[in-house]
């Protein structure tokens, strides 16, 4: 008999802007996107809020910022981690070794982290899983207190990214050096959160794909990747946008509309059954249970 394979496909950064919430939601209707999650503190947060209620098909998660965008507690609240317009540093490394060895920052981290929770649950949508904007909640100590918070919030799955380095440069030999330091820091991050979150009954994917590849996350991509992918339970993640004048970018000019036709690609839904994937969700997973 074979084996049931299943596949998640989230687009990360709803709420940052019209143009993300409108991709999403169209690669969700059209295409092959089952899943999403939610910055609370984004501009457009209210409106994709708004939408998902509409799509009660569309699960979603919360996408945790803490780097890169604003916080959801005022600024005279969390002194160690913004600055006084409520902005994050926009360096990951430096957050990190904030967060690491800065014990007023760590205390800060926990309100913040709280605070985003909070927010979320307040949408009245059902949580469908915790990740983070550029990885950060996979730091030890982010890692630490969302397995705290977890009973309390609900929180039943948390990404860990993982993919085989070798089959992406096969893919897409770029950016080499960059590559071989995710492989690392996030193959040692994935470790320590494997045994973490297993002791705590949160689960994660086998495989998550898309941090060797993030901005080109495109239809070749996909097509190459699909069939050489051993692991029957994985996520794919992209940033599909549509740009909008006057609105921010979450990704360099032209990548969110590359991985948008991605995920509105026939040939990506048919490759996936193909290989015998099907098209489902956290919510659906949490059911069936591994």
């Amino acid at each position: 008999m074979s084996h049931s394979r299943f596949v998640v496909i989230n687009g990360d950064d709803f709420g940052f802007s019209g143009g993300v919430n409108q991709a999403i939601i169209q690669a969700h209707e059209h295409g092959v996107l089952t899943s999403t999650s939610l910055m609370v503190s984004g501009d457009a947060a209210a409106e994709a809020i708004a939408l998902a209620h509409e799509h009660p098909n569309l699960a979603v998660g919360l996408h945790l910022v803490l780097v890169c965008g604003r916080s959801v507690l005022p600024p005279a609240q969390i002194p160690h981690l913004v600055d006084p317009q409520g902005r994050f540093s926009n360096s990951p490394m430096l957050a990190g070794l904030t967060y690491q060895f800065q014990p007023l920052a760590r205390q800060e981290l926990y309100l913040e982290i709280r605070a985003q929770l909070e927010k979320f649950r307040d949408s009245g949508l059902p949580m469908s899983h915790v990740d983070g904007h550029l990885h950060l909640h996979t730091h030890p100590v982010v890692l630490d207190i969302l397995t705290k918070l977890a009973p309390e919030f609900g929180i039943r799955v948390i990404r860990l990214p993982s993919e085989e380095l070798g089959i992406n440069l096969q893919l897409d030999g770029r950016n080499l050096p960059t590559k071989l330091i995710w492989s690392l820091v996030f193959g040692r991050l994935r470790h320590y959160g494997e045994t973490l979150l297993s002791s705590n009954q949160i689960k994660f994917a086998d495989r998550v794909y898309g941090l060797l590849q993030t901005g080109s996350v495109s239809e070749s991509y996909l097509l190459g990747l699909i069939p050489q992918i051993q692991a029957n339970l994985i996520e794919i993640y992209a940033h599909p946008a549509i740009v909008n004048p006057r609105e921010a970018l979450n990704s360099p000019l032209g990548a969110g509309e590359v991985e948008l036709s991605a995920l509105l690609s026939e040939k990506v839904r048919h490759t996936l059954k193909l290989n015998g994937f099907e098209l489902t969700n956290y919510h659906q997973i949490s059911k069936i249970a591994k």
